[in-house]
């Protein structure tokens, strides 16, 4: 996903040599504007990022940065600023950032930090501006939420990055898009995806490593592993947490070696590869239950993304609905009013992103008219809402009693679950229950009894 586009910088400094040094570093699609004094500065034109030296008038011990910065953040609350100066007092530089600078550069810049900064700051605004129409087959964070905002900036500080990066987040909420977004944002280079529970445990070392011919009966040619074929680019492990504690060794060896020897070979190959790991568990309370290494958890989180369940970002919902319904076009022509908005807001999403675009999905074939109303919603997600139908999360019948309520959303929870999957072992995995506990709840709430 490497940019195209033409970016324009402001740099505001009364020393015409950072001025100079900066142009002859900058990438040509880099579009430069000085201020070389405070009346310079015009606050009305769009810039994409800013320096700004915190110092701007020739010997002045007052810092003038701290307020130019807040103006500029007023007139575009969007725009990457990085502040810079000599002086690096601890109060100087917290009344930068305080002011609206997302980072502070030490004087004299150094080009490599500087063109660095400049690919960080080239990803976040190409991740705000993907046109969903452009490539549907790219991926994209739709959400324009503060905690979107969070995650868009958090993909674009890793730009350039080449640590393994940890991804946590429920079950359904996007961490395989964050994964693909983090991957194309370093232009063309292999990306190998593996759901490490889908690997048998007996298998493992020969999949990520590969193995020689006549290495084990059945190896009857030689085979390339997953982190031989990522080699150069990114290896996203689905599911990490389902990776048993004999074979996190081996993958712990890997991340702090980058050797790779297949199974069966007498020597081993180096290679490049970044490792995304993905998890829908907490790894610090499996380490504490003894199911995960404390090392390998270290090396994995050298740089952690934690994605937020969709309802603690339900303004997103309105971009994410009609992405959802847009996709369906043009074998569906479904738009979706107001009041068929505000009722998809009113549910919890324990599926999160991933229920919400099945639901979308569902809607633009069931709503007889061409826009989806509250109607449309409600009978959808609450098809039966009385007695051990779904129940409601705005408001709570106490009356009830806590049993009860306990009950519906366990009731709620499984339907849920087989909405998204028929396979009752994936079902059991994604609820965290055995498989003959699953089917005994399905039993007690008939869950199997109704009508699909």
């Amino acid at each position: 996903m490497a940019s195209t586009r033409v970016f324009s910088l402001l740099i505001v400094d009364d020393d015409p040599l950072v001025h100079q040094s900066l142009k002859m570093c900058l990438p040509t699609h880099w579009k430069v504007f000085s201020a070389p004094k405070l009346e310079a500065i015009q606050y009305e034109r769009f810039y994409h990022a800013a320096f700004v030296d915190m110092h701007l008038e020739p010997g002045s011990t007052k810092a003038a940065g701290p307020q130019v910065i807040e103006k500029l953040i007023k007139h575009n609350n969007q725009l990457e600023v990085v502040a810079m100066s000599g002086d690096l007092s601890r109060p100087l530089m917290e009344s930068c950032l305080k002011a609206g600078a997302q980072r502070f550069l030490a004087k004299p810049l150094m080009p490599e930090e500087v063109l660095l900064i400049l690919e960080k700051i080239e990803a976040l605004w190409d991740l705000r501006s993907m046109d969903p129409s452009a490539n549907r087959h790219s991926a994209r964070w739709v959400g324009s939420s503060q905690a979107s905002q969070k995650i868009k900036k958090r993909i674009a500080d890793l730009r350039g990055e080449t640590n393994p990066v940890l991804i946590e987040g429920e079950t359904g909420c996007g961490k395989e898009v964050v994964a693909r977004l983090l991957h194309e944002q370093e232009g063309d280079r292999p990306f190998i995806a593996v759901n490490l529970a889908s690997i048998p445990e007996n298998l493992f070392e020969s999949e990520m490593f590969g193995h020689v011919k006549g290495a084990f009966t059945g190896a009857e040619q030689n085979k390339v592993g997953l982190t031989e074929a990522a080699n150069g680019g990114d290896l996203f492990l689905d599911e990490i947490e389902a990776l048993p504690l004999s074979q996190q060794a081996k993958l712990l060896r890997f991340l702090e070696t980058g050797e790779v020897r297949r199974v069966g070979a007498k020597e081993s190959s180096q290679v490049k590869t970044r490792v995304i790991a993905a998890s829908n568990r907490s790894l610090e309370k499996m380490v504490a239950a003894g199911e995960f290494r404390e090392d390998l958890l270290y090396r994995l989180a050298s740089q952690r993304i934690d994605l937020p369940p969709l309802r603690e970002r339900l303004e997103d919902i309105d971009e994410l609905a009609k992405h959802f319904l847009e996709a369906e076009r043009p074998r569906r022509n479904k738009t979706i009013a107001e009041d068929g908005l505000a009722s998809l807001k009113k549910y919890n999403w324990p599926g999160n992103v991933r229920e919400l675009k099945r639901v979308c999905e569902q809607l633009s074939l069931t709503s007889p008219l061409p826009f989806i109303r509250e109607e449309d919603v409600t009978s959808w997600l609450r098809p039966t809402a009385t007695s051990a139908g779904a129940p409601s999360y705005t408001t709570i019948d106490f009356n009830k009693g806590l049993n009860t309520l306990v009950e519906e959303f366990e009731a709620h929870a499984i339907r849920t679950v087989l909405k998204q999957t028929s396979d009752i072992e994936a079902a059991a995995k994604i609820l965290q229950v055995s498989r003959s506990n699953l089917y005994k709840k399905i039993k007690d709430y008939k869950i199997e009894e109704e009508p699909s």
